[in-house]
């Protein structure tokens, strides 16, 4: 890659406009989350819920099509990545605000759960920003699963008047776990990196370099 290319994947406009077909591609399927989590905000306060769920189904899919498509077309970047985890926690949080506007009693009820997985996110977060000065964007399997876990479970919500309290607790339990092991991933990782299969490769990764 020469050093155009390079300066081209370091802006949201060189990406979009300056790069291959293929990278363009990729992260417009990206940006769509991005942009659309303001016009999902407005559809909650409005009440349109029944465009709402359809276009948070949009919005799901667009976060597994766009990860397909980076490793397919081989056009991962790192503003791409960043960009990607970015458009994950625009579209969890515009969720998590629909099912308080529309469920409360389902707050209440899971209110030490639920801010137990804010703090651990936060101190994920926290973590990143003093040791990288920047989010993390490992897009580990494990991140990947309660990704589609919490998709699933959110989805079902607006689709469905029941609730499906197992998809809850798995979805719980595998955020749970994504959390922490990216807690420990900053802790180890001395330097910002994206696109780690998980603490297991890592550790197997590091015992070899020591042999």
């Amino acid at each position: 890659m020469n050093n155009m290319e390079t300066k081209d994947q370091e802006t949201v406009f060189g990406l979009l406009f300056r790069c291959g077909p293929n990278v363009r591609l990729v992260n417009l399927v990206t940006l769509y989350r991005i942009v659309t989590a303001p016009v999902l905000l407005v559809l909650i306060f409005t009440g349109q819920m029944h465009i709402f769920k359809w276009m948070l189904l949009a919005s799901f899919c667009s976060d597994a099509l766009d990860g397909f498509l980076a490793r397919r077309l081989r056009a991962a970047t790192v503003l791409g990545a960043k960009l990607d985890s970015a458009g994950d926690i625009m579209t969890v949080i515009v969720a998590v605000i629909a099912l308080f506007k529309t469920n409360p009693e389902f707050f209440k009820q899971e209110a030490l759960v639920i801010v137990s997985l804010l703090v651990l996110f936060a101190i994920q977060l926290s973590l990143s920003y003093l040791k990288y000065r920047k989010p993390s964007s490992f897009h580990t399997y494990l991140a990947k699963t309660a990704a589609f876990f919490q998709g699933v479970f959110l989805l079902s919500l607006f689709f469905f008047d029941t609730t499906y309290y197992a998809l809850y607790y798995i979805a719980v339990v595998v955020t749970t776990l994504e959390l922490i092991e990216e807690i420990v991933l900053v802790l180890m990782l001395p330097k910002w990196k994206n696109d780690i299969k998980g603490l297991y490769w890592v550790l197997n990764k590091d015992n070899k370099e020591t042999l």
